[in-house]
């Protein structure tokens, strides 16, 4: 058993419910993190809570470790909205590598009833946020076989981002046992298409409730997939300030920086996603063609990894492949560098603010909500690497400490987990009477 599992018997009475916290894979990145960080403090409360991935970490399946050697890795999806456009045994969510040996746990789930949860009494015991890897791959029959088995004996599944949705969907049709679906990216980004609004819609409508990080994109939700009013809940996102500590003076940066293979006295530009097309790692690199004095580290990797890896500029790029942790990254970095076309509210962001770090983004989605234009750091309108390029350089030679007290500051005001975890037990909650009450019909 993980050393972070004991008996569901730690809510006397039944009087709360026990809660499954469901991630795409066991890296630590966006939905991930934040789903780690909302079990952790749940369990601090003194509710029963599971943790569990779909699939393994997909660097540890590809049988790679990080490296700041530019090369090809294998990579699963490159983004954290769910699978809606393919079919849903679709095997290739984790590119397998010959030889390889999947990481499926053994024994496999214990039986209905039987399945232990974390109590409270040791929130900060070695392992609490490790997540148990139900399968090879997110949506094998295997895996959604298991994911079944585990959460029979829990009273409300969350469903963490990506392929969560519609693993709940299959796995947990007929059970009775509700799910509610955490949409962290831009809603849009699942409308392309009457395909995609078709199959999105189709897998939305089975959740008992979903929620979204703003009012803008609940209201995409509703009137692109009809779901009922009260059904998409807004709850914003966030993360444990604990979590992000930032570097304390030169000595930690440099330290922090030895530690990930990354020069001691350079201007250092974090890059933190996956490695596809929409999150524009080609532009990022476009920008460090255009500033000969920095250095841009890289953590991820996806689809385009190989091919920007040839870039003009990435003999200045430390790919350093998916981190198991960030924070290192963050401590080493004199600012992050956001590129994408599409997003939500970008947990990275909110993770390099926590850690005192300014940053650079592009101004889509609801990215304004992190970075302060003029005052955490810099916005600049998506797919303009001239104006990405001179917005990091002023960054990079203004008062960067300053900027990152401030983007710490206003991340611990807007965006600390404890500020809304108070929403979360009370989503969970309903959910779980409207459940009960159902039975008794």
């Amino acid at each position: 058993m993980p050393d972070d599992t004991c008996d569901t018997s730690a809510d006397p009475a039944e009087t709360r419910p026990r809660i499954l916290h469901l991630i795409s894979d066991s890296r630590r990145s966006g939905a991930q993190n934040f789903a780690r960080d909302l079990h952790h403090e749940m369990r601090r409360r003194g509710q029963s809570s599971a943790l569990m991935a779909l699939a393994p970490n997909p660097a540890s399946r590809s049988g790679t470790r990080s490296s700041p050697r530019p090369g090809p890795r294998s990579d699963d999806r490159a983004t954290d909205e769910p699978a809606i456009d393919r079919p849903a045994m679709d095997d290739r969510a984790i590119p397998e590598t010959p030889g390889a040996q999947p990481q499926v746990p053994a024994p496999p789930p214990a039986p209905a009833g039987t399945m232990k949860l974390e109590t409270p009494e040791a929130p900060d015991a070695p392992g609490a946020r490790t997540a148990t890897v139900l399968g090879p791959r997110r949506l094998h029959p295997a895996t959604l076989l298991a994911l079944r088995s585990a959460a029979r004996a829990a009273d409300v599944v969350l469903a963490h981002g990506s392929d969560t949705l519609a693993a709940c969907a299959l796995a947990l049709a007929g059970t009775r046992i509700p799910f509610v679906y955490v949409s962290v990216g831009h809603p849009r980004y699942w409308t392309g298409t009457a395909l995609r609004r078709f199959r999105g819609g189709a897998l939305l409508h089975r959740a008992a409730a979903v929620t979204t990080l703003t009012d803008e994109a609940r209201a995409v939700l509703e009137e692109h997939f009809r779901l009922p009013g009260g059904k998409v809940r807004v709850i914003p996102n966030s993360r444990a300030a604990e979590s992000y500590p930032p570097a304390e003076g030169r000595d930690e940066r440099r330290a922090a920086r030895h530690a990930l293979g990354l020069p001691a006295d350079v201007l250092l530009v974090a890059w933190i996603g996956a490695i596809a097309p929409e999150k524009r790692l080609d532009l990022a690199l476009d920008v460090l063609d255009r500033l000969p004095d920095v250095r841009l580290a890289v953590a991820g990797d996806g689809p385009l990894r190989e091919v920007l890896a040839r870039h003009p500029a990435a003999a200045r790029a430390h790919f350093l492949g998916a981190l198991p942790d960030p924070v290192p990254l963050y401590r080493a970095a004199d600012a992050v560098l956001l590129t994408s076309d599409s997003e939500g509210v970008p947990g990275a962001l909110i993770e390099a603010a926590l850690a005192g770090v300014p940053a650079v983004a592009t101004n889509v989605g609801w990215v304004r909500e992190v970075v302060r234009d003029g005052a955490t750091g810099a916005l600049v309108a998506p797919g303009d690497p001239l104006a990405l390029a001179e917005a990091l350089a002023k960054v990079l030679a203004c008062n960067r400490a300053g900027l990152g007290a401030a983007a710490r500051a206003h991340a611990l005001a807007h965006f600390e987990l404890g500020a809304v975890v108070d929403a979360w037990q009370r989503l969970v909650a309903d959910v779980w009477a409207e459940s009960r009450a159902a039975l008794r019909t």
